[in-house]
């Protein structure tokens, strides 16, 4: 039974000016300071490995190839970067923000290093001389266009250095041996082990990179979609002034059709009317929600009930309003605490039992529970269930099989109020027929005594 789930990644701000420079995402930032760390631990563990192959290189080496290495000033050296990398380990424990400049200094810390430690090994003509490759081309993954080339700069100055003033190691002239010889074997390890680290690190590098793009596209995703929320509600807003003057207007000439003889006289006439001023209530009514809403209606304020209390409220106005067959709606919330009953989030429920009711208008059932944290509201019908591209596009905005124009707003406005809440939606067809839509809100968001409302973090 495939399942969708409709859920924020990052939280962002519930809403923005329309008239507010273009939106940004928010999270930009926190996942360059991320990143940053996780490519900076990545260089910690490159150079802890550096460490235990350079001790097994100088041992192999010294006492191996019996090649007299001064072992002191080398182990110093060792040493160095040990205690470096010791306080890098502390450092980004604690420390969030990565800089450029600061993975610039990193690298060219183990650029020194390096030099010194081929400087105390034979200069240009130790076959590891290629290891400065490694740092070049990690610098060209982790830095700044500017940064690579001051790398590129700074090796190429060391292995002149190393070329002009280093002092070579005796060596047996024993290129012509091939592998057996010890230089040959020394290159092949180079090559290998630079092959290796590049691979390893470089891969991991990227896939931190992608991470990293991929979590920003799905922010700038989300603050496109709440930029298109502000310009609905400014449209919305609009049309409910627009459409209080007819409304009003309709509402006085159906009073004035029920005392008129041909109405008073006419059960079914009259019965017809009073349906319609029904309706125009309910729509006068929805027009006072939207400016609610909005910060326009005066005198008014959010009443304070309880989370039984308004789901049941909600669940008996929904079924008087519509016309559904049977309405099966269950009730199991244990922790009935404090809240605010705030049009949004009662908008958004009725969201989804009217496209239940839609798909069937024989039976829709409703069922409220909870657990320590967290509410849960499950809408089910027995209709046709998703089409697998509804499912697939899930709270994405003007998907329909409805054939409407502008069709397919609800489900993305019901994904949005849900993940500023902080929760999620959920949707799934069943094996036998019909669909499952479930609100999951954390109570947190919703309640008084526990949090802030989101009336009120509005």
């Amino acid at each position: 039974m495939p399942t969708v789930t409709a859920k924020p990644p990052f939280p962002t701000e519930a809403s923005r000016s329309a008239t507010s420079a273009p939106l940004q995402p928010s999270g930009f930032d926190r996942l360059d300071d991320a990143t940053g760390l996780k490519n900076m631990q990545l260089l910690i563990q490159l150079r802890w490995i550096a460490v235990v192959g350079q001790l097994a290189t100088i041992a192999v080496v010294h006492f191996g190839f019996d090649i007299q290495l001064p072992l002191e000033p080398l182990l110093t050296v060792l040493a160095g970067l040990v205690f470096f990398n010791l306080i890098s380990l502390l450092r980004w424990r604690t420390q969030r923000q990565v800089s450029n400049n600061e993975m610039l200094v990193a690298l060219l810390v183990d650029v020194a290093m390096l030099t010194a430690q081929l400087w105390l090994s034979g200069g240009a003509a130790n076959p590891f001389m290629f290891l400065y490759l490694l740092q070049v081309a990690l610098g060209a993954v982790l830095l700044q266009a500017w940064s690579v080339w001051v790398m590129v700069g700074v090796t190429t100055a060391c292995l002149v250095g190393l070329a002009v003033l280093g002092q070579p190691l005796v060596l047996p002239l024993d290129h012509d041996n091939g592998l057996a010889s010890p230089y040959m074997q020394g290159i092949l390890i180079c090559f290998i082990l630079n092959a290796a680290l590049l691979v390893t690190f470089i891969t991991r590098i990227s896939r931190n990179l992608q991470a990293r793009d991929a979590r920003l596209a799905s922010l700038r995703q989300r603050a496109a979609e709440e930029e298109h929320i502000v310009r609905m509600g400014l449209l919305a807003s609009g049309a409910a002034h627009e459409l209080g003057t007819p409304l009003a207007t309709l509402a006085v000439i159906l009073g004035d059709w029920q005392r008129m003889p041909p109405f008073t006289t006419d059960a079914e006439l009259r019965q017809e009317v009073s349906e319609m001023q029904t309706q125009v209530q309910r729509c006068k009514t929805i027009l006072s929600s939207i400016l609610l809403s909005a910060g326009e209606a005066r005198g008014e304020s959010l009443a304070k009930t309880s989370i039984r209390a308004f789901l049941d409220s909600l669940s008996k106005e929904w079924r008087s309003t519509r016309v559904v067959g049977s309405f099966s709606y269950t009730n199991e919330v244990l922790q009935d605490f404090p809240m605010v009953s705030d049009s949004t989030l009662k908008q958004m429920i009725c969201n989804v039992l009217d496209n239940a009711l839609e798909a069937s208008p024989g039976w829709v059932g409703l069922t409220a529970t909870d657990d320590a944290d967290t509410l849960k509201l499950t809408v089910t019908d027995a209709g046709p269930g998703f089409a697998p591209a509804m499912l697939a596009h899930f709270g994405t905005p003007y998907q329909s099989t409805k054939g409407r124009t502008g069709g397919g707003l609800g489900l993305f406005l019901v994904v949005n109020v849900a993940r500023t809440l902080g929760g999620s939606v959920t949707a799934c067809n069943l094996p036998q027929g019909g669909a499952i839509v479930t609100i999951s809100l954390p109570l947190a968001a919703i309640t008084l005594g526990k949090a802030k409302t989101y009336a009120h973090a509005r």
